[in-house]
């Protein structure tokens, strides 16, 4: 079976710039690797937060638009839906997540992602079949 692993934004924002390249460098070796062997998973909501960061970094929307669809083309993405959210709430209630953290994690359990990649959560933890890892740190 191959691995589905759900990356976070802070991933991909290192992955499109390089303003710190020894994490940009990481980001990019991290999504190269595991895209040879692993299904990558994305949300609407990290696609959304990727563009929002790079935009204020005075991306184009010619250069934005093509940020959204190379994620799109090269990961699974998860929708939106009304179970993530009364998910997430569960997840807040019991792992005091953030919001926007408990959106993230509600969206990789519920794809079936094995691994959580992200740079800035509570690495090492547990959650049902998934495992969170910060993988730049």
């Amino acid at each position: 079976m191959t691995d589905k692993i759900f990356v976070d934004s802070n991933i991909w924002i290192y992955l499109f710039t390089a303003e710190d390249s020894e994490k940009s460098n990481a980001a990019k070796k991290y999504i190269s690797e595991r895209a040879e062997h692993s299904v990558l998973v994305v949300s609407y909501q990290v696609v959304n937060e990727v563009c929002c960061v790079l935009k204020k970094k005075k991306y184009t929307e010619p250069e934005l638009r093509r940020v959204a669809k190379d994620m799109m083309g090269l990961c699974d993405v998860c929708g939106y839906s009304d179970e993530i959210i009364f998910f997430a709430s569960q997840l807040r209630e019991h792992y005091s997540f953030s919001y926007w953290d408990s959106q993230i994690v509600a969206s990789a359990l519920i794809s079936d992602c094995g691994v959580l990649a992200s740079e800035d959560m509570q690495d090492g933890l547990e959650i049902d079949s998934m495992i969170i890892m910060n993988v730049l740190s």
